[in-house]
């Protein structure tokens, strides 16, 4: 789809939308509009239930005075409320209703937009970046594409004074949703496709970006002691690995320490000989979407040049029973030297985050590291399936981002850390086991990575098991991945850490 910024006449062909702030008022735009259609505008608003506010529409077809197949009036609320995320699900929604209704073209006419240290051109660009972000769709094994609907939309202009300036505000965001769509991409393959070997594969598309990619085999992994992780991986006939990525981003150079990302990867999780119940079982090919979000945000910070020192890695394996798996009752020494009894073959995705985090630390000396994991299904029962579990040992570090995802509409809780919940995963046979008991699962889990940050590490753990993937809509987004965490992260390091 092509998305440009005019300022000159407006077009008269497609779909023509004009903006309407709470109460009926309308912009100066639909105002010319309405007096050019003979009162069309505000016979339509006095004729329907449409009062203007955020998501609200109203469609008019064949407009009187008007060549465009349809007029669309989108209300915008009240104008000292209005958010950049409100414009994104306009964006969204407009891609999606004028796809399905056969549009080939629609223009948006943005005026009298400004908030707080966001000007017009800006706004503009969200509005595009929100249809951008929904027209991703996962049919990459459809064999009959259809040759209807959203392939025929393929112009989706904005009109503002500063085109100049919307763009290269787009420019950005189009960035961002390149690494959107990588996570999206990854989270929906299927898992006879997407293992770890084709997984730390993808890697290599980051090279041509300028970020340095490093993949340890199985053999690299227990040299240098990953048993947790190499264990997890044990019964499966694919080979487990390691992805590092690096991105030297900051005009210090690399004398900087990096922000530090881990992500798990368990490309299919069976449970292991801790077996899951079958029905659902489909769902966990997308067991690996917090190395999934790593992949996308450091596509996202390398394509827009983020000035700034990044480390990804990412712990990538297969969980399957096999007669070579891992045994409930099994001993495993991790990378730090820790010892762990695994109680539950199933608790499998801190076994991998363990490993890689106490590597990472180790190895780039990170100012703070932020690890990303669909680990547990107790934080849905907690947050549900539209905020994700932050647990964290730095205040400074969840209100940043809290913040971040209030902006972009990621929404993050943080939930609580405290002693009584780490005795729980106290052991008489090892220094640990991997499971604390039925209660307060997602805390005792990311108590249990807590254990493998050492010397006071800035760390907060996400846990993205509700939304890494949705069964619903969303206004940018299809059912299916999310990408969920790219747009967090990549805003949290671009408000707190870029130089």
């Amino acid at each position: 789809m092509n998305f440009s910024f005019v300022s000159d006449e407006i077009s008269t062909s497609g779909a023509l939308v004009a903006t309407v702030f709470e109460g009926g008022k309308l912009s100066s735009t639909a105002e010319l509009l309405d007096k050019s259609t003979d009162g069309t505008l505000r016979r339509a608003i006095e004729s329907s239930r449409f009062e203007g506010k955020v998501g609200d529409v109203l469609e008019i077809l064949a407009p009187s005075g008007l060549s465009n197949s349809r007029l669309i009036l989108a209300g915008l609320g009240k104008l000292t409320e209005l958010k950049a995320t409100d414009l994104e699900a306009l964006g969204g929604r407009l891609y999606k209703d004028l796809a399905a209704k056969g549009e080939k073209e629609v223009s948006v006419i943005m005026d009298g937009l400004t908030l707080s240290n966001t000007g017009e051109a800006s706004l503009a660009s969200h509005v595009s970046f929100g249809a951008l972000l929904r027209s991703y769709k996962f049919d990459t094994y459809k064999t009959a594409k259809k040759s209807n609907g959203d392939s025929k939309l393929g112009t989706f202009t904005v009109h503002c004074k500063d085109t100049s300036a919307a763009k290269v505000a787009f420019d950005d965001l189009a960035k961002i949703a390149d690494g959107v769509f990588f996570t999206r991409q990854l989270v929906s393959e299927p898992p006879n496709e997407l293992y770890p070997e084709t997984f730390a594969a993808q890697a290599k598309e980051l090279e041509s970006l300028g970020v340095k990619v490093t993949v340890l085999n199985e053999k690299e992994i227990t040299d240098l002691g990953m048993n947790a992780l190499y264990a997890v991986g044990m019964g499966s006939d694919k080979e487990s690995k390691v992805v590092i990525m690096e991105w030297n981003g900051s005009p210090k150079g690399g004398d900087e320490k990096p922000l530090a990302f881990v992500g798990k990867g368990v490309t299919f999780d069976t449970g292991g000989i801790s077996l899951k119940p079958a029905a659902g079982m489909e769902d966990m090919k997308f067991d690996m979407g917090g190395a999934g979000t790593v992949f996308g945000l450091m596509k996202a910070l390398a394509g827009r040049k983020a000035k700034v020192n990044v480390v990804g890695a990412c712990g990538l394996a297969e969980n399957m029973p096999a007669g070579n798996a891992q045994r409930p009752g099994d001993i495993v020494k991790s990378y730090s030297g820790k010892t762990i009894e695994v109680l539950n073959t199933d608790a499998e995705g801190r076994l991998v985050l363990a490993d890689v985090l106490s590597y990472t630390q180790e190895k780039f000396k990170p100012r703070l590291v932020i690890d990303l994991a669909t680990l547990t299904g107790a934080i849905i029962v907690a947050l549900g399936n539209d905020i994700a579990g932050i647990f964290s040992n730095n205040d400074e570090l969840s209100e940043q981002l809290t913040a971040a995802g209030n902006i972009v509409d990621e929404r993050v809780w943080r939930l609580p850390l405290a002693e009584c919940y780490d005795k729980l995963l106290d052991c008489d046979a090892a220094d640990m086991k991997n499971i604390g008991g039925r209660a307060a699962g997602s805390i005792t889990a990311a108590q249990f990575l807590q254990r493998f940050i050492e010397n006071d590490t800035p760390w907060v753990h996400i846990d993205i098991a509700g939304v890494a993937w949705s069964t619903k809509e969303k206004p940018v987004a299809a059912k299916g991945a999310t990408g969920f965490g790219v747009r967090l992260l990549d805003r949290f390091v671009a408000d707190n850490y870029e130089g």
